[in-house]
């Protein structure tokens, strides 16, 4: 249940800011209040929701401080598993990692942004599972989970797409070549690109706000 949401909210499904409506979601997923709220709170130990006192829960909306703080982490949290990766990584992982990385090609070539996204998380898990470190690990996914959604959104733009793609492959290639120097280099580089993508977006969407384009 808790998963069948967290897809909601990453896909947009359930936007920033929006209040959830117990009612709505048990039926259009078919469960009871109980196992939803169970849900609510497991997203809420994540940061995905926050849970109101008498007014439910509702999706987090971060700002963009909140933003440009968390994609500054994450990119150093991936450059160094992307340097412990190196040093540790097998032959096997370097086959899988390149059959998830057709996998995910062909759902570029598909414009299946939902499916790209879902191996795109497989990739960035499985090299962080190769750092092997432990710690790296759950800071890495406590602060990933709050930041799904956003790296989602940052693939809307074609051009970005197009870019995060290239940059996956010569990810590949440095971790296939040991070298852990341009691996680390190229996923901060992806990070600060997401980073730039997602407050360009969030700028976007406040000046139509302004303009009364879209409901804030």
């Amino acid at each position: 249940m808790a998963e069948r949401l967290r897809t909601l909210i990453i896909e947009g499904e359930l936007r920033p800011g929006a209040k959830l409506n117990e009612r709505e979601l048990c039926e259009r997923l078919g469960v009871s209040r109980t196992p939803l709220r169970e849900a609510f709170r497991m997203l809420a130990s994540d940061g995905l929701l926050v849970q109101l006192p008498n007014r439910g829960a509702q999706v987090v909306a971060l700002s963009p401080d909140d933003v440009r703080d968390g994609f500054e982490v994450m990119a150093a949290l991936e450059g160094l598993a992307g340097e412990l990766a190196v040093a540790r990584v097998t032959d096997n992982d370097i086959a899988d990692l390149r059959a998830l990385q057709a996998e995910m090609e062909a759902a570029h070539a598909q414009h299946d942004l939902p499916t790209y996204y879902r191996i795109n998380r497989a990739i960035h898990d499985r090299l962080n599972a190769i750092a092997g470190n432990a710690v790296l690990g759950q800071t890495y996914r406590s602060l990933n989970a709050r930041l799904h959604a956003l790296r989602f959104r940052s693939n809307l733009n074609r051009a970005k797409w197009d870019q995060a793609v290239d940059e996956h492959r010569g990810m590949i290639a440095a971790l296939a070549a040991r070298d852990g120097a341009a691996l680390r280099d190229l996923l901060i580089r992806h990070l600060r690109a997401k980073q730039q993508a997602v407050l360009a977006s969030m700028n976007k969407q406040d000046e139509q706000v302004l303009q009364g384009g879209i409901e804030p």
